[in-house]
């Protein structure tokens, strides 16, 4: 990868200076970001995964062969005679004849070196019975019921329903008649301004080759580029945070639609779960605002000191351990008491939380209005694409 040429392209097509006043301006910026790394991509970043097509015993010799029948064909093509069609196809059947002993003699090879290696006869039977060996099917989704009803949908637009229904839950349903209006006079102060630093650190935590969204930018491709994109990428999260707005570039994402391992069938909706691939750059914007508010919630104790996740060098040890002790300090005492625990899976409850309440618990901790007003943008219009083999 030629980096003098990539860092001269960048400099020339990111020399944005014009100031971001408006949700406009900054959905503009988001889009151009995104295609100059795309084009970036495209144009400098070269592919090293091998192609689905490509054959392991694809050599030289065959691409001679293909690529002269190739030429053979366009003059026969171009003349129409019956001598160049003749000389085509006569040497199409050589090349059908080089591939063929190709192929023969590179699986020969092989077979060889299994035997070289194992020392049985036993393991190609073992070898010819595996599925890494055969060619992979295509897979389906398959037919889908929901516990309330006994007949099976089989049609990708009922499919897409009883997803939505499972996996998104309308916040419109929650009962938030007992929030009242409250006016918190004082509130915790924040400090609104993002520095370069934040942005560094952010985008080398994340890990780089983690799955992209439909824009198909890894973090990869901003921690490469990360000296040319830091200014460019600290003005635009700046004015997210001051305008309080959350761009609608990145509320877009793609939703994965993958199987439960080791289940019996896979008819029930239940039987799947979700993967979300988000936006590289909305999510380093996320966790710069996740680091700013558990920075607020430590050094104003606004957590309770029964909570244990969201907290700074408490870990699932810790939680064991104080559990474990609370049980022996019972057991301990002269009365004898019984001792019950309730377990409480609240995975599935976290992404179908009411936005209302969440925003009036935030007013209530004294949280500072850029955070509440930016997460009130954060939480509307989230768009997402549902991908699964059909």
């Amino acid at each position: 990868m030629n980096t003098e040429a990539l860092s001269a392209y960048l400099q020339i097509h990111l020399s944005l200076k014009h100031s971001l006043d408006d949700k406009t301006m900054m959905n503009d910026r988001v889009c151009k970001i995104i295609r100059v790394l795309q084009k970036i991509i495209k144009k400098f970043i070269f592919l090293t995964k091998s192609s689905n097509w490509a054959k392991d015993f694809w050599n030289q010799s065959c691409f001679k062969v293909v690529m002269k029948s190739r030429w053979l064909r366009i003059i026969w093509k171009m003349q129409d005679t019956l001598e160049a069609w003749n000389e085509y196809l006569k040497h199409n059947n050589h090349k059908n004849k080089i591939i063929q002993q190709t192929k023969c003699t590179y699986f020969r090879i092989q077979m060889h070196e299994l035997s070289e290696a194992f020392k049985s006869i036993w393991c190609f039977a073992k070898w010819a019975k595996i599925e890494s060996q055969l060619s992979k099917k295509l897979s389906q989704f398959s037919s889908l019921k929901r516990s309330d009803i006994d007949h099976m949908t089989t049609t990708f637009e009922k499919k897409i329903k009883i997803l939505r229904e499972k996996f998104f839950f309308s916040s419109s349903q929650v009962n938030v008649n007992d929030i009242t209006e409250s006016f918190i006079s004082l509130t915790v102060s924040f400090n609104s301004r993002i520095t370069e630093d934040e942005v560094k650190q952010t985008i080398r935590w994340v890990k780089a080759d983690k799955a992209s969204s439909a824009s198909d930018i890894s973090n990869r491709a901003l921690q490469v580029n990360l000296a040319e994109l830091i200014s460019v990428l600290t003005s635009l999260f700046n004015a997210c945070v001051t305008h309080k707005y959350h761009s609608k570039q990145f509320k877009k994402t793609q939703t994965i639609v993958l199987h439960k391992s080791k289940k019996s069938d896979y008819i029930d909706s239940k039987t799947y779960r979700l993967i979300a691939l988000l936006n590289i750059m909305s999510k380093a914007l996320k966790l710069i605002m996740i680091k700013r508010l558990s920075d607020i919630v430590e050094t104003h104790c606004m957590l309770s000191n029964a909570q244990m996740r969201a907290k700074r060098k408490w870990f699932m040890i810790l939680t064991l351990d104080l559990l474990v002790d609370q049980v022996h300090t019972v057991w301990n005492c002269e009365i004898k008491y019984v001792i019950f625990m309730l377990s409480l899976n609240v995975v599935e409850a976290f992404n179908q939380v009411s936005h209302i309440r969440l925003l009036h618990t935030l007013k209530i901790k004294r949280t500072s209005s850029y955070i509440i007003k930016w997460t009130c943008s954060f939480l509307k219009n989230q768009e997402t694409s549902l991908i699964f083999d059909e």
